[in-house]
């Protein structure tokens, strides 16, 4: 797969490009049929199948601190859309140019002159283009004009609700980890560089993996059986996210304590894949009381994981 940052990155293409335009926050079941649908389209017209994002995510640019929690970063956003089997991921800075950019001229000047898109796959709910004046109705209006086919794609939903991305941060702060695994045909993830701690949890008897949060907000808090996937092996383990009010901490982080494992994971990339929800995050009155809630979130998660190999 190709990775291009910027339209002055992006080559013209002799066969053209396919092309869908999103955030793919969580890249989440709904999102997966629109990317299968893009690579049968591309196939069909032998194009190649080409995704575009945009950082920061539109929210975040127009709300900053007050943005939803973003479901995943883009590097494993990227990733995910690898693994699908996406041939090129074009990401576009959002700052102030894109944002006055005309819907007009983002059709004829990105989609048609820069990315010689042959088809367009959106989401009938999307919207581009300046005062969000464009959208799948608006882009088919010119189809011919631009030489390019234009197809829109419905909602998809489970249970009679709609898969969104909205629907997972939501789930997530409620803490229905397995829920949110249905909607996204996979267990929700955290991934990140082991850093140095303060060494608390190996004060405490229980060592762990310390995973700073390189965002303002957490679509999820609390502790949750884990699995830890590392370079070379799968382990479980018990996370706490959140902020360590016992200890006033102030950064949100991601702390990882493996069951019955010893390992020298510092610098290490931790991939943490949430299973199940043992409780909220809490402030404790004393350290003793904080040793005592981590010895029993540990041994809930041995009966879950022996649970779960009994099933």
């Amino acid at each position: 797969m190709q990775l291009r940052r910027g339209l002055h990155n992006v080559p013209h293409l002799e066969q053209g490009r396919a092309v869908t335009i999103g955030n793919f926050d969580g890249v989440h079941l709904g999102h997966q049929q629109v990317l299968r649908r893009l690579i049968a389209e591309a196939e069909r017209i032998q194009a190649i199948s080409s995704v575009m994002i945009f950082e920061p995510q539109p929210m975040e640019y127009f709300q900053g601190a007050l943005a939803p929690a973003r479901l995943m970063r883009w590097h494993d956003k990227v990733q995910e859309l690898r693994r699908l089997g996406i041939e090129e991921v074009i990401v576009l800075p959002f700052n102030k140019s894109l944002q006055e950019r005309a819907a007009d001229d983002f059709a004829r000047t990105v989609l048609h002159r820069c990315l010689g898109a042959r088809l367009v796959l959106m989401g009938d709910d999307f919207r581009f283009g300046c005062d969000r004046q464009g959208d799948v109705h608006f882009l088919r209006a010119r189809a011919n004009e631009l030489a390019m086919e234009v197809l829109d794609t419905a909602s998809v939903s489970q249970d009679g609700e709609r898969i969104s991305s909205t629907l997972l941060r939501t789930l997530l702060a409620q803490g229905k980890v397995e829920k949110v695994a249905d909607l996204l045909g996979r267990p929700y993830r955290i991934s990140g560089r082991v850093m140095q701690g303060d060494q608390l949890g190996r004060t405490l008897g229980f060592p762990t993996a310390n995973i700073l949060l390189r965002r303002q907000v957490s679509p999820l808090t609390g502790v949750f059986a884990v699995e830890v996937h590392t370079e070379h092996r799968t382990l479980p383990g018990v996370a706490n996210v959140g902020r360590r009010p016992t200890v006033g901490g102030t950064q949100m982080r991601l702390e990882v304590h493996l069951l019955d494992v010893s390992m020298d994971l510092y610098g290490a990339r931790l991939d943490v894949a949430f299973l199940h929800q043992l409780r909220q995050e809490q402030k404790f009155s004393s350290l003793e009381e904080l040793k005592a809630a981590i010895a029993a979130d540990v041994a809930q998660s041995r009966r879950y994981f022996r649970e779960q190999r009994r099933a």
